[in-house]
């Protein structure tokens, strides 16, 4: 078992997700963090038989009408969520996006138009004007942004039927375990 999880890539898993969710027309993006119980004994050696708190990342796509993942990315290590935030869009192919305010960035604004996405993520106070989020703005509905809550309750349901950490240690073997979660949560929900 271990060794075929070494074997298995992302573009695999996104096509697993892809075929196990449809098309989507709503997606809420968010990430969470699973807790890693079996570090590395290198690490535990390395810093007194301390547990690292590095936890993996989650961001995921969910589509809020099935209540289906669309797509997903996972990191080890620590990242902004607006790193992952167009991987996500392109993979699961909206025509609206949700998420919080952590995404409002001219940038994903601007990749959101350019793909025929609307993206509705709420004004920050002290974000910079651009173009694009001017454009967003207008366009914004508050009934339809609150479609963003499904993905914490599907976020929720992952972790509470499969459990809040991961046993694996290497990246390959982590990124199989949970996307290996997100596809058997898309296939019995």
């Amino acid at each position: 078992m271990h060794e075929t999880a070494k074997k298995l890539d992302s573009a695999f898993w996104q096509k697993v997700l892809k075929a196990t969710s449809g098309n989507a027309y709503l997606v809420a993006i968010d990430s969470t963090g699973l807790a890693r119980t079996n570090p590395s004994y290198y690490y535990l050696k390395r810093i007194d038989g301390k547990m690292p708190k590095v936890p993996v990342k989650l961001s995921v796509a969910f589509d809020t009408r099935k209540k289906k993942f669309c797509a997903a990315k996972i990191r080890v290590l620590p990242a902004h969520d607006i790193r992952d935030a167009k991987f996500l869009l392109s993979h699961s192919n909206p025509k609206i996006a949700v998420a919080d305010k952590g995404y409002n960035a001219e940038k994903l604004y601007k990749f959101a138009a350019e793909n025929n996405i609307l993206l509705m993520v709420p004004e920050k106070s002290n974000a910079k004007r651009g173009f694009y989020r001017k454009k967003a703005k207008k366009k914004f509905k508050i009934r339809t942004y609150h479609r963003r809550e499904l993905v914490e309750s599907g976020n929720s349901s992952i972790k509470r039927k499969y459990g809040s950490s991961v046993s694996s240690r290497s990246v390959r073997t982590i990124r199989t375990e949970v996307y290996g979660r997100l596809a058997c949560h898309n296939l019995f929900f």
